[in-house]
């Protein structure tokens, strides 16, 4: 009887577990091979007792006699079998409830700025403590090794309401234009700033080709570049032409095993800015149908191109083109510097433009010089920009194609006093009379200064706290050289001359500063 009772009680005991948490399908059976050994050590031993013990017999006979069916392999076998069956079940509900379920991430900001604007008659613009709070919510989800879905949420607004409710500058203001409404400080609204799927797979056409296509609201603001100074892994694209948000596509193919040539790899990228359509239930009856009377659609393509990296060193390279840029003529310039945003004009297509950048990055300064050199990072882009103006269309001013250019230098080392908890870092860019970038996106409140037609410097420290919270400062200066760096592709990006009577008569700004200050939480 104490046998049956041992081995049921085991039997139980093994059944009810793999509903445990802490105890695996492997863990399982190395028990159930235990409890094996254990019990044939019993057999025996009551065999052996049995011989020895002939006082004994009659009443062991009876106990065996009472016992359940013999344990033998294939009870076990379907012991095994069962707790196989439950594991593949248990698996399934994990999946569906607490395993490969949406995993979220949090990055909480509340920064302070300090922002303050040098007109051209000596005058000055500020605000001495402009308060944001800005919450990123992170979404990714594997249904399976080959795709991904990601997403992120955004929210970012100025502390309290906005005076006369106009700060915000909303419809039909040009604020919440849909390239920068997570960079601007707007209203109280959570909107989507991504949300696209990935799907990856190792080979192509029967080729040893890792490949992944991409199609959603891209990541393509904080690329490389600006993700030093922000505090965060790199995003799309080479950020000092490109920085807004978009709705696209994309394709990468790792070429080094193609090539040989180590880390080489070639993505491209299509996308649309602006989407010509009527609204539903328009009063013709022809819903979401061209307008010819606004703007067509605003669509860029390029690719990125990586021709070598070996993890330490790196080169990178971006070309793009944008269709149908969106300004003003010279009849919408009152109308746009009136101040009132109820009286803004449409845009305009003025015309296409050609983006160009390379890089040169690198992941540690020598070869094991110093502990310090290994952690420090050190970039040198140059990039090139050209408008091609549309019909009589003027573009940055002009009627006339106009290249511009643009070089950023940057680095990011350990901070000397807390190498360990800190990182500090200097960046400076110059822009020349036409350079132009589509980095509307950039999250700076004094404007871009990677758009800078002039010089700017930004200097900045980042400091971890704790596991999850964060402090950081930052001091951004630019010094203009021509107007219109922040402006879009129209004649109100003409590029007069700081000093100039056309720059004076504007009463232009001719320098800007941005003194940030920010709490960070990650998690």
């Amino acid at each position: 009887m104490r046998k049956k009772i041992f081995v049921s009680s085991a039997i139980l005991c093994l059944y009810t577990s793999t509903y445990a948490n802490n105890i695996s399908n492997k863990e399982m059976m190395e028990q159930i091979k235990i409890l094996k050994a254990q019990i044939a050590a019993l057999e025996s031993k009551i065999g052996a007792t049995q011989v020895a013990t002939k006082k004994n017999k009659v009443s062991l006979e009876k106990m065996i006699k009472n016992t359940s069916k013999p344990i033998n392999d294939s009870r076990f076998t379907k012991l095994e079998q069962k707790v196989e069956r439950v594991a593949k079940t248990a698996q399934k509900a994990k999946a569906q409830s607490a395993g490969d379920n949406l995993k979220w991430t949090v990055d909480f900001r509340t920064a302070v700025d300090n922002i303050q604007y040098k007109h051209a008659d000596g005058s000055k613009s500020k605000n001495s403590s402009l308060m944001t709070n800005r919450l990123l919510l992170g979404m990714k989800y594997a249904a399976d090794d080959n795709s991904i879905f990601y997403g992120t949420l955004a929210y970012h607004k100025a502390f309290g309401d906005s005076a006369n409710h106009q700060q915000a500058n909303t419809n039909p203001g040009y604020a919440n234009f849909d390239w920068i409404t997570s960079e601007n400080a707007l209203d109280g609204d959570l909107r989507v700033k991504e949300a696209y799927w990935l799907y990856k797979n190792n080979t192509l056409l029967g080729t040893n080709i890792p490949w992944t296509a991409s199609i959603g609201r891209r990541p393509s603001t904080d690329g490389l570049g600006i993700n030093l100074r922000a505090d965060q892994p790199r995003k799309s694209p080479l950020s000092h032409t490109i920085n807004v948000e978009f709705d696209g596509a994309s394709a990468r193919f790792d070429l080094e095993s193609l090539t040989g040539v180590e880390g080489m790899w070639l993505k491209f990228c299509a996308g649309r800015g602006l989407t010509n359509a009527k609204p539903r239930f328009s009063s013709d009856g022809t819903d979401y149908s061209e307008d010819k009377t606004l703007n067509p659609d605003v669509d860029m393509a390029g690719f990125i191109f990586v021709p070598w990296d070996n993890g330490q060193y790196s080169i990178h390279a971006n070309y793009a083109r944008a269709w149908n840029m969106i300004g003003w003529d010279n009849s919408d310039i009152a109308a746009m510097q009136d101040g009132n945003p109820a009286t803004n004009p449409s845009f305009n297509d003025v015309g296409d433009i050609d983006f160009a950048t390379i890089m040169f990055k690198a992941d540690g300064i020598g070869e094991e010089i110093s502990d310090y050199l290994d952690e420090t990072q050190f970039f040198a882009s140059y990039a090139m920009s050209r408008t091609m103006p549309s019909g009589d269309e003027r573009m940055i001013g002009s009627n006339d194609k106009q290249t511009g250019h643009s070089f950023w230098l940057g680095i990011n080392a350990p901070c000397p006093i807390m190498p360990e908890e800190a990182r500090i870092g200097i960046e400076w860019n110059k822009g020349s009379k036409y350079w132009r970038s589509m980095t509307y996106g950039e999250d700076t409140m004094a404007g871009s200064k990677i758009a800078a037609r002039g010089t700017a410097w930004e200097v900045y420290r980042h400091q971890k706290l704790t596991k999850a919270l964060s402090f950081g400062l930052s001091y951004t200066y630019i010094d203009y050289d021509y107007t219109g760096s922040n402006a879009f592709f129209g004649v109100e990006g003409t590029p007069n001359k700081i000093g100039s009577t056309q720059a004076n008569a504007q009463n232009a700004v001719e320098s800007a500063q941005d003194i940030k200050a920010y709490m960070r939480y990650r998690f």
